[in-house]
Order: structure tokens, then C-alpha cells, then sequence
């Protein structure tokens, strides 16, 4: 009976914990806007890209109904209507993205770095 407890415990220490993964990430509208936001700031305006650089990134994550988003707004008048409004809602999020930028050539390239951002990848 010892023999047995011991083994047991043997195969128990051996069980691996699951690690934090990329494919461990949380789906709920906030994460999901988080990221997008981190990755919009990160290789949209802080690298300098030229396609972004009349605009400014306004996020507002912090949202009474439920769909956290973020803005991009002109640079020269930040107080000015939103040109790109991307929104995430519900557990998984729902991301949907709408605006002016939405019917301009940055289009496509909107839709796939938000979608590569709210999965979870954070290259540009």
C-alpha cells in the first residue's frame, strides 16, 4: 500500500500545469480592446508610421454599456468627430469597426491588424 501511495504521488508531481500561452488569452470585449489599443499604439502611432501619422489614438476602455473601444481622431483637432471607431461587446467580444478610415484604402489593412491584435499576436 505504501509502494502504491508513493507511485501515485510520483505520477501527480510528474502532471505538468498548463503554462500561460499565447493561445491562453482572454476573449471578453475589454481584453480584446486592450489589446487592439496596445497594438494600435504600439505600431500604428509610436513607430511613426506614416499611413497613422496625422491621426491620434483615443482609447476609451473604460465603458459603462459594455463596449470598450478606441478612437482615432485627427492629430491637429483631437476634439473632432472619430475617423475610425473600433468597439468590442460581449463574452467573446464582438469587435466591429466603423468610420470613415472604414471606406478608405487603410481599410483592409485596418481589419487585419485589429483582427491579428485581438487574437492575442502583437507583431505589427
Amino acid at each position: 500500500m505504501a509502494l502504491s501511495a508513493v507511485a501515485l504521488s510520483g505520477c501527480l508531481a510528474s502532471k505538468k500545469s498548463p503554462s500561460p500561452a499565447s493561445g491562453n488569452v482572454s476573449h471578453t470585449a475589454l481584453a480584446t480592446m486592450e489589446r487592439v489599443a496596445l497594438g494600435a499604439r504600439q505600431c500604428w502611432f509610436k513607430s511613426g508610421d506614416p499611413q497613422f501619422r496625422q491621426y491620434t489614438l483615443a482609447p476609451e476602455l473604460v465603458s459603462y454599456t459594455g463596449r470598450p473601444r478606441i478612437l482615432v481622431v485627427p492629430a491637429k483637432n483631437p476634439n473632432d468627430r472619430p475617423l475610425l471607431v473600433v468597439q468590442a461587446e460581449g463574452n467573446p467580444g464582438r469587435m466591429e469597426r466603423f468610420g470613415p478610415l472604414m471606406q478608405s484604402p487603410l481599410s483592409e489593412r485596418i481589419e487585419r491588424d485589429t483582427a491579428r491584435w485581438a487574437s492575442g499576436q502583437k507583431s505589427c
